[in-house]
């Protein structure tokens, strides 16, 4: 376990933190309220809808953490957030109240073991992380008074100080018993593998990370033969079935007292499912990359034939592709980068007459093109494609287990 604070000390010339913490209960209620109006009705009803569901019933906690996240993290049209909205449009907040605010956006979210209380603060461990945080309330220490110790908490927190050595919850707060223990892991464990950024907030976590993709993706290809494969959905399903099933095997055998000859648990049961929209494609592109890590793609025999032969680009359902690859967010820059190295004879008549842009040059204008269609890609450092479980969670899922 490592580290996120050691201590609320102040760093030079910020107010003091109490100060901080009721100067930030003030602007969060002015940003609530501004998120709220009616200029962001258009997107905020809807988010609210869809989680109610066709009974139109939604629970307090739930409302509360939508409104929290849309108003932090959702992306407007323009790239912005609702607090840059926010900020730009107060000419009366001071430095430290725009940096306080603008720090909000990169919340932390997860779930965490209550370390122990310490005056208005409790001591927070993130079983997604691996890391504490010195946790405070801007309603003060109320908010914790049913909270104990070796209990957890699932919320977000945002820096109420720029060194990062304090932290406010921000939005709902759901509490839970030290006997939850056993669900409260498997909920830390699927936020950890649903979305690994999470962990990764934790250099070690990171590095730990990077090295456990660079074995698995060597693994992969030695047993896939590359790092690259194109494949009708049921071959991928059966190959990446093969291939985990052969991982996991490797796993249990190098287990201390692993016997010999003993039937491995669970071998049996398909390891590797190929989501519908996969599954429904004619080919499926498996690519593990060094960065980009594994990932797959519908269709991806399509567009390497179009790469391969540019005059299928007049043909209307390789030009959509195509386009589908450049416009959507869950595709990375990855496969076209790819298709284009592989190609380079042919990409720029693709680029050409997809974009009817004569001059187009990949060598050129290739990059500048996928940051223009994908820019939030470019937007953050990568990350490892794998989740690293930290100390405390793997004793918690293990005494589940037990």
């Amino acid at each position: 376990m490592a580290e996120a604070v050691r201590g609320a000390h102040q760093g030079a010339g910020e107010p003091p933190l109490n100060d901080l913490i009721a100067r930030s209960a003030e602007l969060k209620k002015k940003l609530v309220a501004f998120a709220q109006s009616a200029r962001f009705d258009r997107w905020l009803t809807p988010l609210l809808l869809e989680a109610a569901g066709p009974a139109r019933q939604l629970d307090e906690g739930e409302a509360i953490r939508i409104t929290d996240h849309f108003i932090l993290r959702y992306r407007l049209p323009d790239g912005s957030t609702v607090v840059d909205r926010f900020v730009a449009g107060r000419k009366d907040l001071t430095a430290a109240d725009r940096e306080m605010l603008l720090g909000w956006r990169d919340p932390v979210e997860g779930v965490f073991e209550i370390q122990r209380k310490d005056g208005d603060a409790v001591i927070l461990l993130n079983l997604v992380d691996d890391l504490e945080y010195r946790t405070y309330s801007n309603v003060g220490r109320a908010a914790f008074r049913r909270v104990s110790e070796g209990g957890f908490l699932h919320t977000c927190l945002v820096p109420v100080q720029s060194a990062g050595v304090a932290w406010l919850v921000s939005g709902a707060m759901e509490s839970y018993p030290r006997s939850s223990a056993t669900e409260i892991a498997q909920a830390a464990l699927r936020l950890a593998t649903h979305h690994p950024e999470l962990v990764f907030r934790n250099a070690e976590k990171s590095e730990q990370g990077w090295q456990w993709m660079r074995e698995d993706r060597t693994a992969f290809m030695d047993f896939c033969g590359g790092d690259e494969l194109v494949l009708p959905p049921a071959e991928a399903e059966e190959l990446l079935d093969g291939y985990y099933r052969h991982r996991h095997e490797g796993a249990v055998a190098g287990r201390p007292g692993h016997a010999r000859g003993r039937r491995l648990p669970g071998l049996d049961l398909p390891f590797f499912e190929l989501p519908r929209e996969l599954a429904d494609s004619d080919t499926v592109g498996v690519i593990y990359d060094q960065v980009d890590g594994l990932n797959f793609y519908a269709d991806y025999g399509m567009l390497r034939d179009l790469f391969a032969d540019p005059a299928l680009t007049g043909r209307r359902q390789h030009q959509d592709l195509l386009r589908t690859y450049l416009r959507e967010e869950s595709i990375t820059p990855l496969p076209i980068r790819r298709l284009a190295a592989a190609h380079p004879e042919t990409a720029d008549d693709v680029f050409r007459k997809l974009l009817r842009k004569p001059g187009f040059t990949w060598s050129e204008h290739g990059d500048a093109l996928l940051r223009r269609r994908k820019p939030w890609y470019y937007e953050s450092d990568p990350r490892p494609g794998v989740s690293v479980i930290g100390d405390r969670l793997s004793e918690l899922l293990g005494a589940g287990r037990r």
